[in-house]
């Protein structure tokens, strides 16, 4: 289990696993008050979390489900990425999808992290690259069945 040390300036809970085998937590909106969301519209929307996360960490940021399928409510740079080294207020961007305003209120659940560890890669250039049985085949080349 990673370490992540947070400060809360918000007067919520931290955000917290649902079940022992949920890999996200939901955050919260902490807002002085609601925010209306027109259809096609997006906002940022603060939490009040700051994180200082482990090196060759990041925190993706998601959207939740329950959210997109009943309001039309996703986050428009899905997954969004906390990079181990940023210090600043964890903000959510929504985007209303819908055809009807949506209201985020304090303390709504808006969206949920999950931490993610990652291997900073080192570039090698070569000529050519080692042939698969795909090769170049991209979007749709595989089929349907």
């Amino acid at each position: 289990m990673s370490k992540v040390f947070v400060k809360n300036t918000s007067h919520h809970p931290l955000p917290a696993y649902a079940t022992s085998d949920s890999a996200g937590m939901d955050l919260r909106a902490f807002l002085p008050e609601p925010i209306r969301l027109q259809p096609m519209e997006r906002a940022l929307i603060p939490t009040g979390l700051f994180m200082a996360l482990p090196h060759g960490t990041e925190v993706q940021i998601r959207p939740r489900s329950g959210l997109a399928y009943k309001h039309g409510i996703t986050v428009l740079n899905a997954p969004g990425t906390i990079d181990a080294d940023y210090r600043g207020e964890v903000k959510v961007l929504l985007v209303n999808l819908s055809d009807k305003v949506f209201e985020v209120k304090d303390g709504e659940r808006i969206a949920q992290m999950v931490l993610a560890k990652y291997e900073p890669i080192e570039w090698e250039g070569v000529v050519d690259l080692e042939a698969t049985s795909r090769g170049a085949g991209g979007f749709g080349h595989t089929g349907v069945n």
